[in-house]
């Protein structure tokens, strides 16, 4: 049996079909184990160029030796002869086998070899006659065995299943995949020469908290077998971050994972990467400069351009993002304004006029009415840049109030295609301020809402050692490296998304 067998993809092969095919690749390992050239007892093996370098400097390598390696892709066979593709780290190139050059044992290995297989070929460099850069095979040996077949040759993986699943296979099938992923490193690659650029300093914070705070989310929660403990995986970096700024670490960053114990969607992953930074002496416009800087430079510095595909929208991230008041985003997308308001009823009657729900369990204030309006009417319009600036302080428990108006915060979040991009504050340093919306959250929270914040006394505790006026921000890694590629779910930019298990 060949790989011929595979000519219909994994998805439409039988059962039967499949044990057979991996039956008889066992078979083949089997027989390489028995004569002792086990493949799998190859250690190390020394390449001297990959595809790319030969592809692209082909005058310097042309008719000189050379050593390379990869995964068989493809194989045709002609005569004495025989074409194998394979694919290394950077692309893929043709090696031309002949049976008189290496030997009827190689030749017989390569001709029973299987697509997916890992060889090392030494030959020298030269062109077809159809003109393609080639290896001319002087000594071929079998690296790895492969004991199970590839998606068919054509279509690659389609399965979007499959495809998160199986992640590995996806890379191997579709190499623009991997794009997806170089474009995600360069990106934090470029955060932190950003950041390190303007003196911050990346810090590490615990993942396993025993409080759950910095955000509004449901936790996660474990248990520590020694303390005997329950304990939380980390929902925000936020509140370790400041306490460095009270220890006098001026600007401070950290990259890392987070985790919420929350819905799935094309916008969201139970845990995601973010990056929180602060900056003493700083209030939310500095970091709304910072941000639009951060994010506008990145897409010229990784794709060449501030203008991107996404979703649908051509988006313009040119510096020069508007800055809108929430009151004002929802007054122009709504006609009601809430700041003409004279008492809550009012809100709640222009609240209830546009169809804007509010959910059970105690009265909404004004600042909730706001919020609603502003999440269920507006958010979805947002397609180019924007920031939306002056957030209620219900629903902004750690950001420092206005001084012109203390029913709002100096809070802003970024949006970008009806997707928050990123959220800031000027943080909040008042000790008996804080404490108070702390207390707020905690009724909340005994109110039976999960997402909100717990007591942290400790933190309290710093903050009356003084911290200085600072501002914040949040980003969401994922969503910006969506925008970058261009895609349409944060599944495709995760390697390995939460998925729920296959039953048996």
């Amino acid at each position: 049996m060949t790989d011929e067998l595979l000519s219909s993809s994994n998805e439409e092969t039988t059962e039967h079909e499949l044990s057979e095919i991996l039956q008889v690749r066992r078979d083949k390992l089997k027989k390489l184990q028995d004569e002792g050239r086990d493949p799998f007892h190859i250690t190390k093996f020394s390449r001297t160029a990959y595809s790319a370098e030969i592809k692209d400097d082909y005058e310097g390598f042309e008719n000189k030796d050379v050593t390379v390696a990869g995964r068989v892709m493809a194989k045709r066979e002609m005569g004495k002869a025989t074409f194998v593709d394979i694919a290394d780290d950077r692309g893929r190139i043709q090696i031309y086998i002949k049976l008189n050059d290496v030997g009827e044992q190689a030749y017989s290995d390569i001709k029973k070899g299987d697509i997916g297989d890992f060889i090392g070929v030494t030959g020298a460099v030269f062109k077809t006659k159809m003109g393609e850069i080639s290896v001319h095979c002087k000594s071929v040996t079998l690296l790895s065995k492969s004991l199970r077949p590839l998606p068919e040759k054509f279509h690659g993986l389609t399965n979007l299943e499959l495809k998160y699943r199986q992640r590995y296979v996806d890379l191997i099938m579709n190499p623009d995949v991997r794009k997806v992923f170089e474009v995600r490193s360069k990106f934090i690659s470029y955060i932190r020469q950003f950041l390190d650029s303007r003196g911050y300093m990346e810090v590490e914070t615990p993942i396993l908290n025993t409080i759950s705070g910095g955000a509004t989310a449901r936790p996660f929660i474990t248990h520590h077998n020694t303390l005997n403990m329950d304990m939380y995986l980390r929902i925000a970096t936020e509140l370790h971050l400041k306490r460095l700024i009270v220890g006098g670490i001026e600007r401070v960053y950290e990259i890392g994972r987070i985790f919420r114990n929350e819905g799935i969607s094309t916008k969201h992953n139970p845990e995601f990467t973010s990056v929180e930074l602060y900056e003493a002496y700083a209030d939310y416009n500095d970091i709304m400069d910072l941000f639009e800087e951060l994010i506008s430079s990145a897409a010229l510095n990784i794709t060449g351009s501030y203008k991107l595909s996404w979703l649908g929208h051509d988006l313009d991230l040119s510096p020069g993002w508007p800055r809108l008041s929430m009151a004002d985003a929802v007054k122009q997308h709504t006609g009601v304004d809430f700041m003409s308001f004279e008492s809550t009823q009012d809100a709640v009657k222009a609240a209830a006029s546009i169809g804007v729900k509010m959910p059970d369990g105690r009265e909404p204030t004004w600042g909730d009415l706001l919020y609603e309006c502003f999440d269920q009417r507006v958010e979805e319009k947002l397609i180019q840049p924007v920031f939306i600036i002056d957030h209620p302080v219900e629903v902004s428990p750690l950001a420092k109030r206005k001084k012109s108006d203390p029913r709002l915060t100096e809070r802003y979040e970024v949006f970008i295609c009806c997707s928050e991009m990123g959220n800031a504050f000027s943080e909040l340093n008042d000790p008996i301020d804080q404490k108070q919306r702390f207390l707020a959250q905690v009724e909340l929270r005994d109110a039976g809402m999960e997402e909100a914040s717990m007591m942290d006394d400790d933190f309290i505790n710093a903050l009356e050692y003084g911290m200085p006026p600072t501002g914040g921000l949040g980003i969401g890694i994922d969503r910006c490296v969506m925008m970058l590629t261009n895609s349409s779910s944060i599944r495709d930019v995760l390697l390995f998304p939460t998925m729920k298990p296959i039953e048996d």
